[in-house]
């Protein structure tokens, strides 16, 4: 088990820093979006050279601190398709430098046709939007498997991949052998895939994704959540309505070896004694 944060969680410093920080905070690994993490690295192909690799990953493991998954985040539905181009050349460099970084996993969304930011839209739920996804994503799970690395795809009510099932179905269109050959894993975020007409059916939900994704989930990302004038509102872990105790439960009794992600957690250092003490309880 690995309890990972986002280093531009943190902070914007150099790898050394960060991993610092990120040891003495008490987590054991990080989701890397290089570009909002490292200081002076955009993370673009022509930037992210192996010396830079080894430098980043350099700064981290001295810091016993893991880097098992990069995040390479971009809209594959946005309207400037230069945009969508520019992230799927830089989503796929990061595949082929995962290795170099000693990551394992390379993450995005599956965006929204509003642009920016990534709301809903009903075009969101449509065939025609999941056609786009994975239209997209096609090259990119050719590159994961020809790397000998794995994309990661995370899904979202307000985007366009929406639910578990849309998930699966994806994962399993892009996993064929002469597309991803099984390179193609999915981020669940329970928190992302509700919103104020399901959040009660959260147990569900998270069972749904247990069972239909199961081997192909790469990580969890970790939130918690109230209900404040009809809308969900991010918390501090055990301050919300999450029930991450129970949750924890359900997620190790099927997953061996789980990746947790603190994604924007609030009172880090609280959320993390909390998350710890059900992990040990």
């Amino acid at each position: 088990m690995t309890i990972c944060i986002r280093p531009h969680d943190v902070g914007l410093a150099s790898a050394d820093e960060l991993g610092k920080a990120i040891n003495e905070l008490g987590f054991t690994g990080v989701q890397l979006a290089i570009a909002k993490a490292i200081k002076n690295q955009n993370g673009n192909p022509d930037t992210l050279t192996e010396d830079v690799c080894k430098e980043i990953r350099e700064g981290f493991e001295k810091n016993n601190v893991k880097i098992p998954v990069l995040g390479a985040y971009f809209n594959p539905v946005h309207s400037d398709k230069t945009k969508v181009n520019a992230g799927q050349a830089k989503f796929i460099d990061h595949l082929k430098k995962a290795s170099l970084l000693g990551a394992k996993f390379v993450a995005s969304e599956t965006g929204s046709y509003n642009d920016e930011p990534w709301t809903y839209n009903p075009k969101n739920q449509t065939e025609e939007a999941f056609q786009e996804v994975k239209k997209v994503f096609t090259p990119i799970a050719k590159a994961a498997k020809e790397a000998g690395s794995y994309a990661s795809i995370e899904g979202a009510w307000h985007h366009c991949i929406y639910c578990p099932k849309q998930m699966k179905r994806l994962l399993d269109e892009l996993n064929v052998a002469e597309i991803g050959g099984g390179h193609v894993f999915s981020t669940v975020d329970i928190f992302n895939y509700l919103y104020i007409g399901n959040y009660e059916q959260r147990f569900e939900i998270l069972d749904e994704a247990l069972e239909l994704l199961d081997e192909k989930i790469a990580c969890f990302h970790i939130k918690d959540f109230s209900v404040i004038n009809g809308k969900l509102v991010e918390v501090a872990l055990g301050k919300g309505i999450m029930g991450w105790d129970k949750m924890i439960r359900k997620i190790r009794a099927k997953i061996a070896d789980p990746i947790f992600v603190f994604e924007g957690v609030p009172e880090k250092e609280k959320s993390l004694e909390y998350f710890k003490s059900i992990i040990n309880g």
